[in-house]
């Protein structure tokens, strides 16, 4: 019998740009504007430095790692999750910082769309003499970077949409039935976690209204992570005594509301409540869902985790703006007629695999959750 020694594990460029996804991932959703990205060095197969974009966006991945690694990173690999930036902002261009630093190969997992850098770091890069190669993990990183790719190249964040219903289709009973809870602890645990990704919190009038939520990340350990809260309520007819409008001063609140309201009535509700109102044309009868979210990328949102309600949900489907979309089942069915998670129209597009394709389908505790992400 021949017994051979074990084969070594040799990380490969997939291998370390997988972990600079997974660092870029710490600050998701705290970086706006700019992308969350993560940064490795790597010299002779060994993690020397890493770096994550700080909250607020600055500083960038790449100069943290590099400022980590000191004189190590002469020679050395640099694994970073998105094009390195090569325009003045409130810091100098990253990669003015890998020149210097004396980096000798640049690996990315996709070229930055934004007008203001779209290729043009890495041939910098490659004219300074480094190897630069670029698109492993190029899937993921687009999947993580989509908020900042939408926002520059469509002038809208990224949306992500969250449905709750029970297993005979339902996401609320009759007309002043009591709240229906439809999620045990864990997946509602795992919608926290997913508010504190995004940048944005939006849920419409309705929602407001007959839910009274908050809004907010209450998980042990992300109490500082408070996303802009956003209510689109076109007859601004929000209660000032909601919760969501009554902690407006400790908490951000922006209602997008129509045109037509009255400017009396808009001061009278930010004076009662500390919030900001803002006004978007409507679109076939409803606030223009599509003004409304550009207005937030023009504010420098990225990532917007909508719990709108049936009515948001089937405007953002319809309209093929939802980004992804977090269905959760519940295990107890209604048993009787109540509101439909899911309008025909809503459920048409979303069951259309032209338009959205499933990504993922778990168990979360007893409920289940299926995840789908837009088809182009």
């Amino acid at each position: 019998m021949t017994i051979h020694e074990p084969i070594p594990y040799v990380a490969t460029d997939e291998a370390f740009m997988a972990a600079a996804l997974a660092l870029g991932r710490r600050n998701m959703g705290r970086t706006a504007p700019n992308p969350a990205v993560g940064a490795l060095v790597v010299r002779d197969g060994i993690i020397i430095a890493r770096g994550w974009t700080a909250k607020g966006g600055r500083p960038h991945a790449e100069a943290i790692a590099l400022a980590a690694a000191g004189e190590a990173a002469r020679g050395a690999t640099l694994y970073v999750t998105l094009e390195p930036c090569s325009h003045h902002g409130s810091t100098p261009p990253c990669v003015d910082a890998i020149i210097a630093s004396g980096i000798a190969r640049v690996v990315t997992a996709m070229e930055d769309p934004d007008p203001r850098v779209a290729g043009r770091g890495h041939q910098i890069l490659r004219d300074a003499g480094i190897d630069v190669f670029i698109g492993p993990e190029a899937a993921a990183a687009r999947a993580d970077h989509l908020g900042h790719i939408l926002r520059v190249t469509k002038h809208r964040p990224m949306v992500t949409l969250k449905l709750a219903q029970t297993p005979d289709g339902y996401a609320a009973g009759a007309a002043h039935d009591p709240r229906l809870r439809i999620t045990g602890p864990i997946a509602d645990a795992f919608t926290h976690v997913h508010r504190a990704l995004h940048d944005a919190i939006m849920v419409g009038a309705g929602t407001a209204r007959e839910d009274d939520p908050l809004m907010t990340v209450r998980l042990p350990g992300l109490e500082g992570v408070t996303p802009l809260r956003v209510v689109l309520d076109e007859k601004l007819a929000l209660s000032p005594r909601s919760r969501v409008a009554s902690t407006s001063r400790e908490t951000p609140l922006l209602v997008i509301t129509a045109l037509d309201v009255p400017d009396a009535d808009v001061h009278r509700f930010m004076d009662a409540t500390g919030a900001e109102v803002v006004k978007v044309p409507m679109y076939e009868g409803k606030l223009d869902l599509l003004a409304a979210l550009r207005l937030l990328a023009e504010r420098g949102i990225t990532r917007v985790f909508s719990e709108g309600g049936p009515r948001v949900a089937e405007s953002l489907l319809t309209a093929g703006l939802a980004d992804e979309v977090i269905l959760h089942m519940g295990v107890k069915p209604l048993g009787r007629p109540g509101q439909p998670a899911l309008t025909p129209k809503a459920r048409t597009a979303l069951e259309n695999v032209s338009r959205y394709r499933l990504i993922e389908s778990r168990m979360l505790g007893a409920d289940q959750m299926t995840r789908y992400a837009r088809a182009d």
